[in-house]
């Protein structure tokens, strides 16, 4: 399995992140046409855990999540509602050992792409240029699901 290089996180924001908004809607309507399910599970959260922050954060990461694996040159297949099914009962059980532990080979080795899960875990935790930061419980909640996100589009990956 290909791992994500720090150096195509790094281009990924650069990416995202000097788009204006219009370009900013065609990457998104881009990857959401790609991974249209993987969308749908992950937008689910806001109104799962109550949290409509999480909508707009969760837009950004999903680009710069799908970004990042174009950056790296990994072709990912397009999300079923199968295998998200499969994956949420082991997912969940990993978190469990996770949270239970505070062990971060227990995500390395579900996730199996540690630069992604490492820069996720400072992304959550860390305080943006302007000195806002998210609160824990969102922080935790974007956490969650974007490694999910990561998870799922890892196991699809097409090995050429």
């Amino acid at each position: 399995m290909k791992h994500i290089s720090q150096e195509s996180i790094d281009n990924a924001i650069s990416v995202v992140d000097e788009l204006n908004d219009e370009q900013l809607e065609t990457l998104f309507q881009t990857y959401a046409n790609e991974q249209e399910m993987l969308l749908g599970y992950a937008m689910t959260a806001p109104k799962e855990y109550e949290n409509e922050q999480l909508e707009g954060l969760l837009v950004y990461y999903f680009c710069l999540i799908c970004e990042c694996f174009t950056q790296a040159g990994i072709k990912t297949n397009s999300i079923s509602e199968d295998d998200i099914e499969a994956h949420q009962e082991p997912y969940f059980e990993m978190l469990d050992a996770y949270f239970e532990n505070n062990d971060e080979e227990v995500i390395d080795s579900y996730v199996d792409q540690p630069n992604l899960s490492k820069f996720m875990a400072i992304e959550v935790s860390t305080e943006d240029d302007d000195g806002t930061s998210l609160s824990d419980e969102t922080a935790s909640q974007l956490f969650i699901v974007c490694l999910s996100m990561v998870a799922l589009l890892n196991r699809s990956t097409s090995e050429e």
